[in-house]
């Protein structure tokens, strides 16, 4: 599991990033979000755990959950 903190978030499209300890920025989209914390409101700056899923285009943030 990788930690990072939540640097944007848009609820309105439906996808945010998070920036890794390393600087590194990632993307998520609110259907990554563990079921289990899907009814809680994630805020920028909230501290997050995930699991990264290689793609063709990038890393992206699946298994979204509050830390």
């Amino acid at each position: 599991m990788e930690k990072g903190m939540i640097k944007m978030i848009d609820y309105l499209k439906g996808f945010g990033f998070i920036t890794t300890a390393e600087e590194d920025e990632v993307y998520f989209n609110m259907k990554d979000v563990h079921p289990k914390f899907r009814g809680q409101q994630l805020r920028e700056g909230d501290t997050v755990g995930f699991d990264l899923k290689r793609e063709m285009k990038g890393d992206r943030a699946v298994n979204v959950r509050p830390v």
